[in-house]
């Protein structure tokens, strides 16, 4: 089982050998590929276009064009619901915690400031150590709440540098 989500609305979409389950009703689709990432999508008599923009599996993310018009779908498979049910939510494994320093050294630069919002992988600040420049960058989504440090401070090593 599979829960999808567009825009506002959840799905509960099954696939069985022949038949897809939406919310427990039978669906009667028929669905040819026409080239590579397009469709052709027949349901109720109604026919449809489909074609696969994007497809971002590690966010579970699917963006299409259905009839020319830009949809994207939010997928989680039966682990991912497990979880949420657990109180285990995937993404807030995806949000940032704090920045601490991975060794002994000088600050070298500070790239953000209190209130930035940053993304999983975005560089934060520049750590000099061993005559090496190492660029910490953030562990995930989140919006910078206190800056620890100020540039061309001393810090050791698990000092917190940075706090989401």
């Amino acid at each position: 089982m599979y829960s999808v989500s567009i825009k506002n609305s959840v799905f509960e979409v099954e696939k069985s050998k022949e038949q897809f389950l939406v919310n427990g009703k039978i669906q009667d689709w028929s669905i040819s590929k026409v080239r590579e990432r397009h469709y052709h999508v027949l349901q109720n008599g109604k026919s449809f276009n489909l074609e696969v923009v994007q497809v971002d599996q590690e966010n579970k993310t699917i963006k299409l064009k259905l009839n020319n018009k830009p949809c994207e779908l939010t997928l989680k498979d039966k682990f991912d619901i497990l979880l949420e049910k657990l109180g285990m939510n995937m993404q807030q494994q995806n949000s940032a915690k704090d920045i601490k320093a991975p060794m002994p050294g000088l600050i070298f630069d500070i790239k953000v400031q209190e209130g930035d919002v940053v993304k999983k992988g975005d560089p934060v600040l520049i750590l000099e150590a061993m005559k090496m420049e190492n660029i910490l960058k953030s562990p995930g989504d989140g919006t910078i709440r206190t800056i620890k440090i100020k540039k061309g401070e001393s810090v050791e090593k698990n000092q917190v540098l940075i706090q989401f």
